[in-house]
């Protein structure tokens, strides 16, 4: 399954590249909770979730705070820290049972050594990464309750299945009686 469609998506790699970059890939079997990124602790790994979903979020004012969602066929890391090399502001964990590979910025630098046609790869990776967090900053600033929670159904509707109601609601950065009221007007 990861074998075959990694890059499918994304642009064209040589076979010579995938196979150096799958041949680096740990599989990860992670149960609901299970943290792949920890707040204060260097990100060191870059992760593919073949099957699942993640979370991203800080904790501020003891407030679990939700930050970004992620999916089936995406790559999530505390993307900061990761390259910084900096300690993170965010933990991930996984919201449900998922199917996670996971290569170390080590190995993922040798692979950028090693062949061109990867970093392409990862820029792209990195472009839908900036522009996914500057949509979610307009998101957040510009529109209401309303039309943040139908833009997620719109956007991401998987994520209403299987994140929490609270979860949600932190995202969209409402209280859960908000949200209630805006589901129950749907």
């Amino acid at each position: 399954m990861i074998k075959t469609g990694l890059f499918e998506n994304i642009a064209e790699v040589s076979d010579e590249a995938r196979n150096a970059f799958i041949g680096y890939l740990e599989e990860i079997q992670a149960e609901k909770g299970y943290k792949l990124e920890k707040a204060g602790e260097v990100s060191n790994y870059l992760f593919y979730i073949a099957q699942g979903s993640a979370r991203s979020f800080y904790i501020r004012d003891n407030r679990d705070i939700t930050v970004s969602f992620s999916l089936e066929g995406e790559f999530v890391t505390a993307m900061h820290s990761f390259i910084t090399r900096s300690p993170s502001y965010e933990t991930i964990e996984t919201l449900e049972k998922s199917l996670l590979y996971r290569i170390s910025y080590e190995n993922l630098q040798r692979c950028f050594q090693e062949f061109q046609d990867l970093e392409r790869v990862y820029r792209i990776i990195l472009e839908k990464y900036y522009i996914a967090l500057e949509e979610q900053m307009i998101f957040s600033k510009f529109k209401s309750a309303k039309e943040r929670y139908l833009e997620l159904m719109e956007k991401k509707p998987k994520i209403i299945q299987r994140a929490s109601v609270g979860h949600i609601a932190s995202f969209l950065d409402m209280t859960i009686e908000t949200l209630s009221r805006v589901r129950s007007k749907i």
